[in-house]
């Protein structure tokens, strides 16, 4: 199995893969993991990298996907491996133009963060939440599942109180 990326999405991935027993290899843009990858997920991916359980192979691209093989443009030329499964984890960006169209507030800078209390995690408008990354706007790597969990919490807390009254 492929992996592309060197983010959080990536790493969990090829993380959770190699720990159910499948084959990972990894391809990367750029000459490391990414920095921003969750500090305490961050060395478990780069230790198995340095003692080979996972493959990785960096300053490089898929240049090709066939049907049981992939060519990997490295630096040390073309590469291709025998391969079942490609995960594309290669980023995410928040659909800011949807949260505008209802109405929602983005700030001014380039984070683009949605208004919204942090309370209740209710935007300003009334009765549209959100919840998770898309919290932080732009600023993607800041939220994640283990560090936003507690959003859901009080959006519902927030909706039961409601229909109570």
């Amino acid at each position: 199995m492929i992996v592309v990326g060197a983010s959080n999405s990536a790493v969990d991935a090829a993380l959770e893969t190699w720990r159910k027993g499948a084959e990972v290899t990894m391809v990367v843009r750029k000459d490391q993991i990414g920095p921003r990858v969750k500090y305490w997920v961050r060395p478990d991916i780069i230790n198995r990298i340095q003692e080979g359980s996972i493959k990785a192979y960096f300053n490089s691209t898929i240049k090709e996907i066939r049907e049981d093989e992939v060519d990997i443009q490295t630096p040390d030329g073309l590469v291709t491996i025998k391969n079942d499964w490609v995960i594309a984890m290669t980023g995410y960006q928040p659909n800011l133009d949807f949260l505008q169209s209802l109405g929602i507030h983005l700030s001014d800078d380039e984070v683009k963060k949605p208004a919204y209390d942090d309370a209740s995690y209710e935007t300003n408008v009334r009765n549209i939440f959100i919840a998770g990354v898309i919290c932080g706007g732009m600023n993607t790597h800041r939220l994640f599942i283990e560090n936003s969990r507690e959003h859901a919490e009080k959006v519902i807390e927030t909706i039961k109180k409601r229909t109570r009254g």
